[in-house]
């Protein structure tokens, strides 16, 4: 047995060993096979060499975030265990901002495939963002959405779902069309408001520089120098799929969001987002980033939420 003797230096060791010893008690349980031991700034690990070996390569990882990002989160620690080559690690270490919104909220791609969302967005116009709820899908591209609005990239950001409940009930509803309507489109008004003051909002809105609407109002457009968002994508048909994709115009980017395993659609009617992912994938230059449980970025036992629905669904479909 050897014996690996680290020392943390140039760094909180608050922010190391995480609340409570989350960050370390994960770190340890990445490593079942070595005894660790952390006292203040020194770290005393037993075990095989190749093992010791690949432990001091993490440590020197997570030194390194930490002293680039003034702290760590328990998902940045679980993101550099699970780095198994220099891209993955490219992705991790990759922390900039997407973009700073109310208050100097600071907003980020906090995981490895929200950032590969934002790489793909950079490099091609039409991106389809694939996964369960709370991966930060939505959240994320509206950012991009705002980045490219405030760096002139684009001269408006459109966001839009179908509103599937929308049906028959909808004309019971109180209120005009527009507030109709809003309740669907209340999660993207929420993440346009965490990046945007309540006024500056309000005004992009009525000057139509931002536009939040539902996906029947697409239709006959053509959209121009736009960044345009379709969210919940898994509740278009065959035809609004093939309409919003066909609305896009020159300097556009379109960023389409949808989890494919909650659609609302009547039973017999197909997904647009199914058949799209079907249709287009061996369009060269269409990405797709998939998601998973792995990137829920909500509160923790949200992705276990995932992980138990999941495997009841499997579970069902093998009966």
């Amino acid at each position: 047995m050897l014996e690996l003797n680290y020392e943390l230096s140039g760094i909180a060791t608050k922010d190391f060993y995480g609340v409570q010893n989350q960050n370390f008690n994960l770190l340890k349980s990445t490593f079942p096979t070595l005894k660790i031991v952390g006292r203040d700034q020194i770290l005393l690990a037993t075990g095989d060499e190749q093992t010791l070996d690949i432990l001091k390569v993490k440590l020197d990882d997570l030194v390194q975030f930490i002293s680039q990002n003034q702290g760590i989160s328990l998902k940045d620690v679980e993101n550099i265990l699970k780095i198994k080559d220099a891209n993955e690690r490219s992705l991790v270490f990759d922390q900039h901002v997407i973009v700073k919104g109310v208050n100097g909220k600071v907003i980020k791609a906090k995981t490895s495939n929200l950032r590969k969302l934002v790489y793909e967005t950079e490099k091609k116009d039409m991106v389809f963002a694939i996964g369960p709820a709370g991966t930060g899908k939505t959240y994320t591209s509206v950012a991009l959405a705002v980045r490219a609005l405030r760096e002139k990239e684009v001269k408006r950001i459109i966001l839009t779902r179908p509103a599937v409940e929308a049906g028959e009930s909808l004309g019971f509803l109180p209120g005009d069309l527009k507030e109709k309507l809003d309740p669907y489109l209340q999660p993207l008004y929420d993440a346009l408001r965490d990046m945007f003051p309540n006024e500056k909002l309000e005004s992009y809105i009525d000057k139509k520089i931002i536009e939040v609407a539902p996906l029947a109002f697409m239709r006959g457009r053509t959209l121009d120098e736009a960044f345009v968002i379709l969210d919940e994508a898994q509740n278009t048909t065959h035809s609004q799929m093939k309409m919003f994709l066909t609305r896009m115009g020159m300097n556009a980017k379109f960023i389409i969001t949808g989890d494919p395993s909650q659609v609302d659609l009547p039973l017999r009617q197909k997904s647009g987002l199914k058949e799209a992912m079907r249709i287009l994938k061996d369009v060269k230059e269409i990405g797709f980033v998939h998601l998973t449980e792995e990137d829920v970025v909500r509160h923790p036992v949200v992705r276990k939420i995932i992980v138990a629905y999941g495997a009841e669904e499997k579970r069902l479909r093998d009966e």
